[in-house]
């Protein structure tokens, strides 16, 4: 056999091995959390969630949206855990999966009101994404210092989002409980 003719039956079983990633599904798949975290399947995935563990992950979420009209890429991330892991039949408890939020990425979790006072845009893009995540079982929490210092009252908060001592205390808490880390 020819160079040309190896390399090119090389480069068309490639071609042929990677199809079915390659071709995914046309639109992306939200099988816990609507309209959030959209996944796409991948069938022949070599890991993929166990239904016989048990997730128990903190998200450490310190980063703000590129602009304060989009959804924050770091909260979306844990809607798209969820959806991953309910795509294999796997639900984490309630509280099992926390997202604990502070510095920049703090004023993700104010009220609608609050946040256009803040940022000139009438409604935060977050709250719909805290309050779905929140129906999942996924408890969202807010760091008190990075309240204090970013001028965040308690009655500014989206309701159900808890307010810990700090983030630091929560992320070693958490962790030496178990939990995974999943940074941002």
């Amino acid at each position: 056999m020819s160079r040309k003719l190896i390399a090119g039956l090389l480069f068309a079983s490639t071609l042929l091995m990677t199809g079915p990633v390659l071709a995914a599904p046309a639109g992306q798949l939200y099988p816990v959390i609507p309209q959030f975290g959209g996944i796409m399947l991948v069938p022949n995935a070599a890991e993929r969630p166990d239904p016989k563990l048990r997730y128990r992950v903190v998200f450490n979420i310190t980063k703000a949206a590129a602009s304060p009209d989009k959804i924050n890429p770091s909260l979306e991330k844990v809607a798209r855990f969820v959806n991953l892991l309910g795509a294999d039949k796997v639900r984490p408890a309630t509280g099992d999966i926390v997202a604990i939020i502070h510095g920049p990425a703090t004023p993700l979790i104010l009220q609608n009101a609050p946040y256009a006072t803040r940022t000139k845009i009438a409604v935060n893009p977050n709250v719909a994404l805290i309050v779905a995540l929140q129906k999942a079982g996924v408890s969202v929490h807010v760091c008190s210092q990075a309240m204090i210092g970013n001028g965040i009252t308690s009655d500014q908060l989206t309701p159900g989002v808890v307010i810990d001592d700090s983030a630091l205390t929560t992320l070693a808490n958490l962790q030496l409980r178990g939990y995974a880390l999943i940074p941002d």
